[in-house]
């Protein structure tokens, strides 16, 4: 039994508490995404602030406010780990932003041309979670597949 087990059980201690807004929500998704084989190259950040800054809710975020917002989601997946970012990142996330979400992580996955075990995985909890429909993710994929083919 661990020192603080007892504070844990009875309340007394925050156990993985993450709350995110709506545009951390979607973020975390993204990175998580572009994490999924363990590392972050400084690429994969460009392209994440290239993906995101294309988007309406993210176009009155400054440089180093993505940048702060970023340093926040990294932490949680630093200490916490993958499951609690992503588990907070579905409960935040808008519904309207569920089939761009699943979108824009397939975009992510295939645009090295190559689509991990690992990244598979990812998806399949991401579109499960996200309770889209079969057809719908195979339209996503298809269309990504036909956009990332050159």
């Amino acid at each position: 039994m661990g020192l603080f087990d007892r504070f844990r059980q009875s309340g007394n201690l925050a156990q993985n508490q993450v709350t995110l807004g709506p545009a951390e929500a979607f973020a975390a998704i993204v990175l998580i995404v572009v994490a999924a084989d363990g590392y972050l190259a400084d690429e994969e950040i460009s392209l994440l602030n290239t993906v995101l800054g294309r988007m309406r809710m993210y176009r009155s975020y400054s440089g180093d406010v993505m940048r702060r917002m970023f340093d926040k989601l990294c932490g949680i997946l630093r200490r916490q780990g993958n499951e609690v970012l992503f588990n907070a990142a579905i409960a935040s996330l808008p519904h309207d932003l569920y089939d761009t979400t699943f979108a824009i992580a397939t975009d992510l996955v295939l645009a090295d041309g190559e689509v991990t075990p690992e990244e598979e995985a990812l998806l399949g909890s991401l579109c499960r979670a996200l309770e889209i429909p079969d057809e719908t993710v195979n339209q996503i994929i298809n269309v990504m597949l036909i956009k990332n083919k050159g």
